[in-house]
């Protein structure tokens, strides 16, 4: 069996993985660090514009080879396991939490509350912004106050943007400039972004994606990457509850056994492959699986649900310039007093849907030069708003991620199988939820003599979180604040799982502010250079 053996070993290698080796590596010059990755490496940042281009002339996936086919799990959304995750094609948007999704218990009687102070989270919030390079205009709500600015200004708006913004704020709501990981200028050796509007695959490098950290981290002695690298089982001391290695199977050389190991392990590999792995690592003392005495381990999981309705507005809009730029109202995470308790973002993009140019009349006429220009203007006469609201719901114990029997990868693995579940308390307000969505849409419309073309409700939950919920308490969670398992002092686990409940809006901006914390809480094990 062949050995590899560093300070921190990390498993995992997206963005959660990305940023805790960085700050690693600058809090404590000379560490050892290891990420190991199920994924392929996808540093190819020279063919992305080539990859754009297939994807928008065949529809092809920008990303060739970002996954594994016989690793896949029952209930995620996505399927990326590469290195650099899910962060690699992610859209940017970089909202923050507010004060209240710390507090639930304590605010509202509801769920749970986190052990830790949104001031002491907030800084982290300002270092996760610089590092990933935040462009966003401030809130001017009192209670989404800032220690300190954006790193950039804020993407300029388009035209049907202004538009948006102008229909919107007639009813009374105030609206943002969503707040993204897009360089408005040049950042941190990348290109200022051009808004070319395929932000999945950014061909230029201004939106931040993890691949650009790892090739820097690559060029350092003490720092080695290995992909497609499944670690398959984390094993005890004999004698301590501390884990000793972690055994892998490179899917290259799958008839040679590996083996890792490190006086730290750090699971980063998101909110389904790290309960899984403490969940397949189970043993005589552990039957039910490493870090699960509190049996938590896989359960809670959590996300958030979302409305939504497409509302045509006197608006003249001509869609097609940077379409994934929108706008958010931090209004409603605040939840008011003497009323049903609901919490949740609202954003608006501007929609292409029955607006686009066309080539051919309802009649059946050829539309070109004159022709198709003066029937598109007639069309934009009216344009069409996306509008969107993700709402704070709350999971039950038994939101779950178990191991599947029936599905196994060809180790025999068992794979993950997540059902989420929501709590009574989230189930019961459902209805008032969807009335005041209905009431808050209708207002919207009528704001500039709108009409709303339909309405919808998701079918999932999105930015999908938890499985290794912290809490104070061993009792009751899996990890401590810094994501330190309780039953093994040199395990961690940092990132989305640790989440007790997933917010109102997006989380990948709360999942790296997160990581950067528990970085130095690991940092603090090792007093100086390996």
């Amino acid at each position: 069996m062949r050995t590899h053996e560093s300070d921190v070993c990390i498993i995992g290698g997206g963005i959660s993985a990305a940023m805790l080796a960085q700050k690693l590596t600058e809090l404590r010059p000379g560490l050892s660090i290891t990420v190991i990755e199920a994924g392929r490496k996808l540093l190819d940042f020279e063919n992305r514009m080539q990859y754009r281009q297939r994807s928008i002339d065949y529809a092809e996936n920008p990303w060739p080879g970002d996954f594994i086919e016989d690793q896949a799990a029952k209930g995620v959304i996505s399927r990326t396991m590469a290195v650099g995750g899910s962060a690699l094609h992610w859209g940017g948007t970089c909202n923050r939490f507010s004060e209240e999704d710390l507090r639930l218990k304590s605010m509202y009687g509801l769920a749970t509350d986190w052990p830790i102070e949104w001031k002491e989270l907030e800084k982290f919030y300002c270092e996760a912004e610089r590092r990933l390079g935040v462009s966003g205009e401030p809130s001017l709500l009192p209670e989404d106050w800032r220690s300190e600015p954006y790193p950039m200004p804020a993407m300029v708006m388009t035209h049907n943007l202004k538009e948006l913004k102008a229909w919107a704020e007639k009813s009374g709501i105030p609206f943002w400039s969503t707040p993204q990981a897009k360089n408005t200028k040049p950042y941190d050796g990348r290109a200022e972004c051009v808004r070319c509007n395929t932000c999945s695959i950014c061909p230029t490098g201004a939106r931040y994606s993890p691949d650009f950290t790892f090739k820097r981290l690559m060029e350092r002695k003490d720092f080695a990457l290995y992909d497609q690298t499944l670690i398959r089982k984390l094993i005890l001391d004999d004698s301590k509850p501390t884990v000793v290695a972690a055994q892998a199977v490179n899917r290259e050389n799958p008839g040679e056994p590996l083996e890792y190991r490190a006086p730290v392990f750090v699971l980063a590999s998101g909110y389904c492959w790290s309960p899984h792995l403490l969940l397949l690592s189970e043993c005589a003392r552990f039957p039910n699986g490493l870090a699960n005495r509190s049996g938590l381990v896989g359960r809670y999981m959590c996300g958030h649900a979302f409305l939504s309705a497409m509302i045509e507005i006197d608006a003249r809009i001509y869609p097609g310039m940077n379409e994934q730029h929108g706008l958010i109202s931090r209004q409603f995470f605040r939840s008011k007093p003497g009323q049903p308790f609901i919490r949740h973002d609202l954003r608006i993009w501007d929609s292409a849907s029955g607006h686009e140019p066309r080539l051919r009349a309802p009649d059946g006429r050829i539309l070109l030069g004159d022709s198709l220009l003066a029937d598109w203007r007639k069309r934009a006469q009216r344009g069409t708003a996306r509008v969107r609201g993700y709402y704070d719901v709350h999971p039950d114990r038994d939101s779950s991620l178990t191991l599947d029997d029936t599905s196994r990868n060809r180790w025999g693995d068992p794979l993950p199988k997540i059902e989420h579940k929501l709590d009574a308390a989230t189930e019961a307000r459902r209805q008032s939820t969807r009335d005041h969505f209905q009431q808050l849409f209708q207002t919207l419309a009528k704001a500039n003599n709108g009409k709303i073309l339909s309405t919808g409700a998701g079918s999932y939950l999105d930015h999908p979180a938890g499985g290794c919920r912290m809490g104070a308490d061993a009792r009751s969670s899996v990890c401590d604040s810094f994501g330190q398992t309780h039953d093994h002092e040199n395990l961690f686990v940092v990132g989305s799982p640790t989440l007790p409940t997933a917010g109102c809006t997006n989380g990948t901006l709360t999942f790296v502010a997160l990581t950067l914390r528990s970085a130095e809480h690991i940092a603090a094990r090792f007093r100086s250079a390996a």
